[in-house]
């Protein structure tokens, strides 16, 4: 019953699939813009699709959610901690008004962060991984020179490691301290036993939040040692660095629109074994900065956090953020329910607001009747947008507020559910101020809404403006059926003028340059001026092969009448009318109302790319892509009925497509990842629909999440059937249809450890069942290497190939 090693290169160990597909795997992807505030240059990003296996296998150190390479003081993973800091592979500058394009030549062996612009965009500031530290360069539109500031290494630890001032002239640092030393020593004895204890009060803290946790008292000491950072000032034109205030673990970092105020925040002892340094004590001070030593005033003083309601929010003040029409004011949020989402109370949150000199008691200006969830500043003071959300409803909230005016009344703009697509309003368009600030893009009483426009067509993306006396909205621009085309940003400062992002199934994306021309009769939902485009940049197509695969959208309903919708993909030189081997990709989404659960979501006007399971169209295989796989259902008792709606929502799909006449209903295999991977093996253990299955990354038995998931906020202990109910782990000896099962061996996801697919191979096998466990070295949540995917694409097709395309007759 032991599984038998697949063929692999000598020199690696890892095994490639066949040339069609590396080709397709190695050929770059189309960048992506990346426009500055003036909307007259944008930069052209192309990331690194596959890291080697060398730099992914990179040794790293685990400290309470980050993952920190101590060669370099870099951070290894990205800030979900899913996947490996990506890099930069290119940057191109574009002149909007002409197309014209430069190349600017990166520093060799480069590892570039994604760049951020000043707000006048006449610079940007990225970091660099190098291979003894992280270094701060810096690009000028006028020359398209790039330098580098000597003598700042950055400390990226915990993000915010650069940042503009509002002057645009300095930019705000985290440098690793000079005088930092040699890290600590690991103890060659250890110097006691690991002790944990809890005092008897009850309370949960949600699986995710414990990702890589401290271990001991030797963590305790690499943390602070890789955490400590020293604020400096660095003057991009002479390259004249200041130092600010000590060394201390700082975490957030935000400077005031004056530019004379700094919200800082940095971490405190004790430290949690349980939880990540998001939940550890943190101090929140603003500093006066002035020529010699900033003056500091204490805004709160938070406790560990190791108690906080699954889906909820720590006790205290929280989400601090300055208003940004002012020059230096606070703003901030407090639990009024206790950060409990099941307690019922008129108001769940109270807003403070503290004004400079931060010398007085802070104002509470408003209260929301559900979970504050943030402001967007108007560009006028008496103008601000208030956003609150109902985790128990999924329901959203925006009213237009005067928060200097407690008596002028809230004014309702949009009332719907978080699963609602179709009237989604889209979000607010901003604008960058001279000195940084980030406020609604004002026209006399007109903002703008920019969202993706989902439709029973599938998604055209919109811009509107509204009237904030009237609350009448104008639909400016839609992108046309045929194609997917996003609003960028305007240029200049009317509203005749935008930036798009356009791109068709055959056309990769580019800028276009639109100008917004006179009124004209239009049907509802459409554009109501004429519009005429000039391209601005020109990408060409980097795998003309890839064309020949046909996509469409396809509308079907579920046993019970739920509208459901998935992507049909075809392989290259398809027939009309053969049916071929099939794979169904997946991944299911929990929602509170049927309505919003059948909603189409997605585009099938995007340029076609193949990543990861796509690939298997070129062996191929039909895709049964994204299909809609809802559980429908109160969120307070979500997965009750997990299972029958499971294998309903692939019966429908599975069924669509054989009468199609694509699918060959005798040779299906179905795959997904993470939570879909879940699904996989229960659709695997509960059905009867599929030959094989790939499972990758997922969690399979969920008593080991024992307080929620998902959706799912009931402890093992309240909904103990529940939980094994969702677990293929107990139903192993039911599996005997093949299953591969891969997984990364340091995935960080706490749901998804990669114990998970090593048991359920065990019981599986221990079962007689036929399965394969394939655990890719050093790899995350979210494959990184070129190796690593190339051997999931391989295995993959041999699996597939094996037991589906050429699967004996049932």
């Amino acid at each position: 019953m032991t599984a038998q090693a697949a063929p692999a290169s000598p020199a690696t160990g890892y095994s490639q699939p066949p040339k069609n597909v590396l080709d397709v795997m190695n050929a770059p992807s189309p960048a992506q813009p990346l426009a500055n505030p003036a909307r007259d240059h944008l930069l052209l990003v192309t990331m690194q699709d596959y890291p080697s296996i060398a730099r992914v296998a990179t040794p790293f150190l685990k400290l309470a959610g980050v993952r920190i390479e101590p060669k370099n003081h870099s951070r290894h993973d990205t800030r979900s901690g899913y996947g490996i800091t990506p890099c930069v592979r290119s940057l191109d500058l574009v002149t909007v008004a002409d197309g014209s394009l430069r190349h600017l030549a990166l520093p060799p062996q480069a590892c570039p962060g994604v760049p951020q612009w000043s707000a006048d965009g006449q610079r940007f500031a990225f970091e660099n991984i190098a291979e003894d530290s992280v270094e701060l360069w810096v690009g000028e539109v006028k020359t398209g020179a790039l330098r580098r500031i000597p003598g700042v290494r950055l400390n990226p630890m915990f993000d915010n490691a650069l940042q503009w001032m509002p002057d645009q002239k300095r930019l705000l640092v985290k440098r690793v301290p000079e005088t930092l030393g040699k890290a600590p020593a690991q103890p060659a004895v250890p110097p006691g036993p690991r002790i944990q204890q809890s005092d008897g009060k009850s309370g949960q803290s949600s699986t995710y939040e414990t990702r890589d946790t401290l271990t001991g008292p030797y963590d305790e000491q690499l943390f602070d040692y890789y955490g400590q950072s020293q604020l400096a000032l660095v003057d991009v034109a002479s390259g004249k660095v200041a130092n600010i205030g000590k060394p201390a673990l700082y975490t957030d970092l935000d400077t005031a629109p004056d530019g004379q105020h700094l919200l800082v925040s940095k971490l405190r002892r004790p430290y949690s074994y349980l939880v990540t340094y998001e939940r550890f004590p943190h101090d929140v001070e603003v500093w006066q900065l002035s020529a010699k030593a900033p003056v500091i005033h204490a805004i709160a003083s938070l406790p560990l956090a190791e108690r906080v309601p699954v889906h909820g929010e720590p006790l205290g003040p929280r989400d601090f953020a300055w208003r940004q029409n002012e020059a230096a004011t606070l703003v901030w949020a407090e639990a009024l329910d206790g950060g409990d989402w099941q307690v019922k109370v008129p108001a769940r949150d109270k807003v403070m607001m503290l004004r400079a000199p931060f010398k007085s008691a802070p104002l509470e200006i408003l209260r929301t009747e559900q979970r504050f969830a943030g402001f967007s500043w108007g560009e006028r003071p008496e103008t601000a947008l208030l956003t609150e959300f109902d985790q128990n409803r999924h329901w959203t909230r925006g009213f237009l507020v005067n928060v200097d005016d407690a008596k002028q009344p809230q004014r309702l703009l949009w009332d719907l559910s978080t699963d609602e697509k179709y009237a989604n309003p889209g979000h607010p368009v901003a604008r960058r101020l001279a000195n940084g600030a980030i406020v609604l893009r004002q026209q006399g009483e007109e903002i703008f809404l920019a969202g993706a426009g989902a439709s029973p067509a599938g998604d055209r993306p919109f811009l509107d403006s509204l009237n904030l006396k009237t609350l009448q909205k104008q639909r400016l621009f839609r992108s046309d059926a045929t194609r997917y085309e996003q609003f960028i940003g305007f240029v200049g400062a009317g509203s005749e003028h935008l930036l798009t992002w356009s791109q068709s199934p055959v056309e990769p994306p580019n800028a276009f340059l639109r100008t917004l021309g006179a009124r004209s009769e239009a049907a509802a939902g459409e554009a109501v001026f004429s519009s005429e485009r000039k391209a601005v940049t020109h990408q060409a197509d980097p795998t003309p092969e890839v064309r020949a695969i046909q996509k469409r959208l396809v509308k079907y309903k579920r046993a019970d009448g739920v509208d459901l919708s998935f992507t049909l993909y075809t392989p290259p030189g398809y027939k009309e009318g053969t049916r071929v081997p099939t794979i169904l990709y997946a991944y299911p989404l929990d929602y509170a109302d049927a309505g919003a659960a059948g909603q189409v979501s997605g585009s099938q006007a995007t340029f076609t790319r193949l990543r990861n399971y796509r690939l298997l169209l070129l062996a191929g295989y039909a895709i049964i892509d994204n299909a809609a796989f809802p559980v429908i259902g109160d969120p307070k008792r979500a997965y009750d009925n997990y299972m029958e709606q499971l294998v309903g929502d692939a019966k429908a799909a599975v069924d669509e497509a054989v009468r199609l006449g694509v699918t060959d209903p005798d040779r299906v295999g179905v795959t997904g990842h993470s939570h879909g991977a879940l699904m996989t093996a229960n659709l695997i253990a509960h059905s009867s629909l599929f030959r094989a299955g790939v499972a990758t990354s997922g969690s399979y038995n969920k008593t080991l999440t024992p307080f929620g998931f998902q959706s799912e906020r009931r402890s093992v202990w309240e909904a103990p059937e529940v939980y094994q109910k969702v677990s293929p782990f107990f139903y192993a000896d039911k599996i005997k249809t093949p299953l591969l099962i891969v997984h990364g061996e340091d995935d960080a996801n706490p749901g998804t450890t990669p114990l998970q697919g090593v048991k359920l191979f065990e019981a599986i096998r221990g079962n007689g069942g036929t399965t394969r466990l394939v655990m890719l070295p050093h790899e995350p949540h979210w494959y990184a290497s070129l190796e690593s995917n190339e051997q999931l694409i391989y295995e993959m097709i041999s699996w597939f190939d094996k037991y589906v395309k050429n699967a004996a007759a049932r």
